[in-house]
């Protein structure tokens, strides 16, 4: 297996996403050169997307959420391939239980309450319901301990984690909504000005204060072109993937888009 120099910068990569390079690369000389497989905290897709150039075809890369549609992902880096069962990612699936009689609880409040609990964010992967007061979640094996001892109450409600099986995972509620909008330019400010009715001025401080994403990385230029398949994220608002664009008589663009807008809390 030839290898490269792993820690080499990747110039098509922001400054600021540097030192998760570098973390990388130190997984990837840490595989290579002392141990065996590695297991990878859960990471979203702009992160397993520069670890995948970091690795390169060096190494043998395989992912899992504890579901098939999963955004957040545990990473398993290996010199030779395995077949690996769910188990061997050590994600364990939680139910969030509480009286649904009684209280709401919503993504923004679980994902705070977790956030918020003293641990790394990579600790724990998506958070899921089926629209009906059930809310799922997962997260690394190694923490059941602090998981099932340190949460019990989410906002204003009491609940209680139970370890369920992959078998017990429920069917995630899709809410997105598809809309086509008409818009004038495919710069980044501009079709979010377009979708989200706010002004191109208004998307321009946005971006300035680290509030847009684009394929889950932070925005700093409001000059960037959207393409198909895109993913934007819009703090507040919500986020959008792009998934056609042409152009219309009149020389402005009709994009189709699918929206997950972001819900208010209760």
């Amino acid at each position: 297996m030839e290898r490269r120099q792993a820690s080499k910068f990747y110039p098509h990569f922001k400054q600021e996403e540097r030192p998760v390079i570098d973390y990388f690369t130190g997984l990837f000389n840490q595989l290579i050169f002392k141990h065996g497989p590695l297991l990878t905290d859960f990471l979203d897709p702009g992160k397993r997307t520069i670890l995948k150039t970091v690795v390169g075809n060096d190494v043998f890369i395989q992912e899992y959420g504890g579901y098939p549609e999963a955004e957040k992902k545990r990473v398993y880096l290996s010199e030779e391939w395995f077949n690996l069962q769910p188990a061997d990612y050590q994600i364990q699936p939680y139910e969030i239980k509480y009286s649904q009689k009684f209280n709401r609880i919503s993504h923004s409040a679980i994902l705070g309450t977790l956030a918020n609990s003293g641990i790394d964010t990579d600790t724990f992967g998506d958070i899921i319901t089926d629209s009906k007061g059930n809310w799922q979640f997962f997260a690394k094996k190694e923490l059941t301990d602090f998981f099932e001892e340190q949460i019990d109450r989410v906002g204003r409600s009491q609940v209680k984690l139970k370890p369920i099986s992959f078998k017990q995972v429920l069917v995630p509620e899709d809410d997105s909504v598809k809309q086509i909008e008409i818009i004038a330019s495919m710069r980044i400010d501009a079709v979010l000005a377009g979708i989200s009715r706010k002004s191109r001025g208004q998307i321009q401080k946005m971006i300035e204060a680290n509030l847009v994403k684009l394929n889950w990385h932070d925005v700093m230029d409001s000059n960037i072109m959207v393409k198909e398949n895109d993913v934007l994220s819009l703090r507040h608002f919500g986020r959008i993937k792009i998934e056609d664009i042409s152009a219309t008589r009149k020389g402005k663009y009709k994009v189709v888009l699918k929206l997950w807008q972001t819900k208010k809390r209760n």
